[in-house]
């Protein structure tokens, strides 16, 4: 995935339960890898903390979001948790075309979309490397989600739930990168960006 002068750039898709170590290693990823930049989403919830407009995500109101979905806008959109979150197209396509490779942490039901989007979209066809992060196993991943302190016991167990269901839409990506150590995921994952 590597770009140079005539290589077209790509857009690396990565998704995995909570828990996977997915953001872990997409943000250890971007910090190595100065050709590529994290495609901001947008969201309808309000910025947390110190979150940026344009930064962290581009932040739109209920009315805007859904009215960019009426006029087809996006490449995915989902509502999660009461919130709208989604892949605007002009985000995507003013960076490759500028020839920037871009990485994208989105959730299996997102990555499905930008599978079948990739198929009759001219610009996003071939462009396209999707990674799946297999978690060690089920425990593991309950004992990680528990690690974090920032779910209740329901949560987290609604989390493994989904996970079940994530980890069957494995098959469907062109890598599955089995998550070990933070180093062993960065060096595996950088493998997959850097291949050709």
């Amino acid at each position: 995935m590597h770009s140079a002068k005539d290589t077209p750039a790509r857009l690396l898709i990565v998704s995995g339960p909570a828990g996977s170590g997915k953001t872990t290693v997409c943000e250890n990823l971007l910090r190595v890898e100065s050709h590529l930049e994290r495609v901001i989403t947008a969201t309808t919830r309000p910025p947390r903390g110190n979150e940026a407009d344009g930064v962290d995500y581009h932040f739109l109101s209920s009315a805007d979001f859904e009215a960019k979905v009426a006029t087809g806008d996006f490449y995915e959109h989902a509502r999660v948790h009461g919130n709208y979150y989604g892949t605007l197209k002009h985000v995507v396509q003013d960076k490759l075309r500028a020839g920037m490779n871009l990485l994208l942490n989105i959730d299996v039901q997102g990555a499905a979309s930008f599978r079948a989007t990739a198929e009759d979209d001219a610009l996003l066809a071939g462009r396209l490397t999707t990674v799946f992060i297999m978690p060690p196993g089920l425990e593991a991943l309950k004992e990680r989600l528990e690690g974090r302190a920032t779910d209740s016991e329901a949560e987290v167990q609604r989390r493994l739930e989904v996970a079940k269901g994530e980890i069957l839409e494995a098959g469907n990506y062109d890598h599955i990168l089995h998550s070990s150590t933070r180093e062993a995921d960065l060096a595996a994952l950088q493998a997959i960006y850097r291949k050709p």
